[in-house]
């Protein structure tokens, strides 16, 4: 039996809207849409959990940010990862394309051509997360085992604060889910719910410097 993450009180004293951003993690077709390449189950249905967090970032004029796994059509920045999975979001190609339903907007920042699971390896999101002098970062998307585990690695020995909640990512499995929860839960992240973030601030309540 899986154990259950380690569930911390949120420093809420110091998880301010001029400080925190949202990132949501390669929903993108490939990964989401039903018969993908790699379809993760339970990916379309966190699909409204992410639009909630969306709407409480946009309500506080926190950044909103997808990212996109992209590899070039000749398979030349894969390296090893062939060696695990099947081809899959190709420059160019709808795989690489948001999952329908996810309420993305022109405003929102994109980090595109992410070659591997990190999102923060050879992209510029660390540039512009320090750029927006941003403290605090949501993670949210597929999977909780690979993508959204590995930036939240790199995030938090970046100092970043990390906050994932448990039902806005989805995982191929429940023991996936469940390991990838309890190792982030230990020094990675403040492991919670969609509900908790949402709540963090009161609506139309003046951000404190």
């Amino acid at each position: 039996m899986s154990a259950a993450p380690m569930i911390r009180p949120l420093p809420v004293e110091r998880i301010r809207p001029v400080d925190t951003a949202l990132l949501v993690i390669d929903m993108e077709r490939d990964f989401v849409d039903a018969g993908a390449v790699q379809e993760t189950p339970g990916g379309r249905a966190i699909v409204p959990a992410i639009n909630r967090l969306i709407a409480w970032a946009r309500a506080h004029s926190a950044p909103v940010i997808f990212t996109h796994e992209m590899h070039r059509s000749d398979l030349s920045d894969y390296g090893i990862e062939l060696e695990y999975d099947p081809v899959h979001c190709l420059e160019g190609t709808p795989g690489c394309e948001l999952t329908d339903g996810l309420d993305a907007r022109p405003g929102d920042y994109r980090i595109r051509n992410k070659r591997r699971y990190d999102c923060f390896l050879g992209t510029d999101l660390d540039l512009l997360l320090r750029s927006k002098r941003i403290a605090n970062l949501v993670c949210c998307g597929v999977t909780t085992h690979c993508c959204v585990m590995s930036t939240v690695y790199t995030a938090r020995n970046l100092d970043y604060r990390v906050l994932v909640p448990a039902d806005a990512v989805a995982a191929v499995s429940p023991d996936h889910q469940a390991a990838a929860l309890l190792c982030m839960s230990d020094v990675f992240a403040y492991v919670t719910d969609v509900a908790s973030v949402t709540s963090l601030w009161s609506p139309g309540k003046p951000d404190q410097p």
